[in-house]
C-alpha cells in the first residue's frame, strides 16, 4: 500500500509541476487530446500502461 501511495504522490508533483511551471503548455495539451480521436486516445492510454509496467517491473528487477 506504502507503494501504491507512493507512486499517487509522484504523479500529482509531475502534473503540479506542469499546471505550476507551464499553464499555457498543460492548456495546449488539454486542447490537443481532445480533439484526438477515440481511437487514437485508447492506444495511447494501453501503450502508457504498458510502458508504465515495463518501467515498474525494470525498477524492481
Amino acid at each position: 500500500m506504502t507503494d501504491f501511495i507512493d507512486a499517487v504522490g509522484l504523479f500529482l508533483v509531475f502534473e503540479g509541476l506542469l499546471y505550476g511551471l507551464f499553464p499555457l503548455v498543460a492548456k495546449r495539451v488539454a486542447r490537443d487530446v481532445s480533439e484526438q480521436p477515440d481511437g487514437f486516445l485508447r492506444i495511447a492510454g494501453v501503450a502508457s500502461v504498458a510502458v508504465g509496467v515495463g518501467v515498474v517491473w525494470l525498477a524492481r528487477g
